[in-house]
């Protein structure tokens, strides 16, 4: 074990390392909950299903990169990434839940050719600066929305598309109605105030507390636990057979077929051509860009940063770090969820002092326990784990301040980023007015040259999907 992980080198032991992989799980195990709530929400997969393939991959993810990078970070399921699966990928282009995982897979394939053969540089630097700062803010505000709606905080609404939720006891609201949106109003306040305090897992304490919140108040309204367990198993293998007919290996049997999507009027071979494209490139893009910004960020923290040949900081065995995501993407696929990614919340891991891929195998260790536990998370109601969905959009949000928003050729392209991937329900839509602008604002300055050659190839790519399928 010295010998692989260099423990002594990196000035860690055992203990400490077993301590931060636990740390790391608890921070970002509320991924079990989410994810498969959202993915629930598609009809064609149940909860416990989505809740086996989130943990497995997870599992297989942090594996890899622990002991392909000896990094002390861990992989599940992205956030954005999954709302991109859902509610853009399926809800708003009409695709199919096999279809969706299709794309997934494309996209880790082509993000293992473009790490085998170099590429991946090229990608990253034809995006300009001004996009890339802004695409973290733009999912966060995406996430962040997401949350409110499926809490039910915030509602649809005929005359300004969506509103607040009634509060008003004296008219149409009840308790019954407003006790669930104080729960996710509560959790929220809990988490951040958790956060403050430095405590290990806020968000995974703050869901669970919430839930014990909604159960014990459910008492105080009428009818609450009538049918409470009607069609509810507490038998975790239950959701292995789900698991097995529902989500498993359904990229091949049945994600080739695209009769549902070529039937709607309007799509044709040639808008599902453009669409796979830009669909599968705007899932590498967010992963690629998700995975290094995380990497490094949480390298840095834990100062295991090493000095490449320009002198310039990197992240230890950085390569085979994006070819651990990379892998973990496609393992995604074939289980049945979202694209893969290494997780912020490793720094937590990191700063509780994991400097070893050891760590990453004790979470890893942690995900395969809770492989066990899908009846416990299924009892997670939504006004629990939304408040996840809601405080992730703050930590992302961070980013703007990086932004020039002096600079109109700066700001211009990162506004539009952020402001229409919530406002389009697309996080591909925000990318691509990001680039399109960049470019427009860029070349009527007198600034052409500027922009990169890859950057108009792109640009093109999405400005086809608009006049071609949608």
């Amino acid at each position: 074990m010295e010998k692989f992980f260099k423990l002594s080198e990196r000035g860690t032991t055992v203990r400490t390392e077993v301590i931060a992989g636990i740390t790391t799980f608890m921070a970002m195990a509320y991924i079990l909950m989410v994810n498969p709530g959202m993915f629930s929400e598609l009809g064609t997969v149940s909860f416990g299903a989505n809740y086996i393939a989130t943990a497995l991959s997870a599992v297989v993810g942090t594996v890899l990169i622990g002991l392909l990078a000896n990094l002390p970070l861990a992989q599940a399921s992205g956030m954005g990434l999954n709302a991109f699966f859902v509610y853009t990928v399926c809800f708003g282009l009409g695709f199919s839940y096999a279809n969706a995982l299709l794309f997934v897979l494309a996209d880790g394939l082509i993000f293992i050719l473009l790490t085998l053969t170099g590429l991946r540089r090229l990608i990253f630097e034809a995006v300009p600066a001004a996009v890339k700062a802004a695409i973290p803010a733009g999912i966060g505000l995406f996430i962040a929305f997401l949350g409110f709606q499926s809490s039910g905080l915030v509602v649809k609404d005929a005359a300004t598309g969506v509103n607040l939720a009634s509060f008003n006891l004296l008219g149409s609201a009840t308790w019954g109605s407003i006790m669930p949106l104080l729960v996710t109003v509560a959790a929220v306040i809990a988490i951040a105030v958790l956060s403050k305090k430095n405590v290990k897992g806020a968000i995974l304490w703050s869901i669970l507390g919430a839930a014990v919140l909604y159960y014990a108040l459910g008492f105080t309204v009428k009818d609450f636990y009538v049918g409470f367990l009607d069609g509810v198993s507490l038998n975790p293998i239950d959701s292995f057979r789900e698991f097995g007919t529902q989500a498993f290996g359904k990229v091949f049997t049945e994600g080739f077929n695209f009769d549902a999507y070529l039937a709607k009027e309007g799509n044709s071979v040639g808008s599902l051509i453009v669409a796979f494209v830009t669909t599968a490139l705007a899932f590498c893009m967010v992963d690629m860009f998700d995975t290094m910004g995380t990497l490094y960020g949480a390298c840095r923290g834990g100062n295991l940063l090493v000095k490449n040949e320009k002198g310039e900081d990197e992240v230890p065995n950085m390569n085979r770090a994006m070819l651990a995501d990379a892998v973990a993407t496609c393992t995604g696929a074939v289980c049945g969820t979202s694209t893969v990614t290494t997780f912020v919340e490793s720094a937590s891991g990191v700063g509780a002092g994991g400097r070893t891929g050891l760590a990453a195998l004790v979470t890893a260790a942690m995900f395969f326990i809770s492989l066990f536990l899908s009846p416990v998370a299924a009892l997670i109601p939504a006004c629990a784990y939304c408040a996840a969905l809601i405080y992730v959009g703050i930590l992302m949000i961070i980013c703007v301040k990086d932004i020039d928003w002096a600079d109109p050729t700066v700001a211009l392209p990162s506004f539009l980023t952020i402001t229409m991937m919530p406002f389009t329900y697309n996080i591909s839509y925000g990318i691509a007015f990001g680039l399109i602008s960049y470019i427009a604002v860029k070349a009527f300055s007198g600034k052409i040259k500027e922009i990169n050659v890859g950057t108009w190839v792109i640009a093109v790519l999405f400005a086809a999907m608009f006049f071609l399928t949608h």
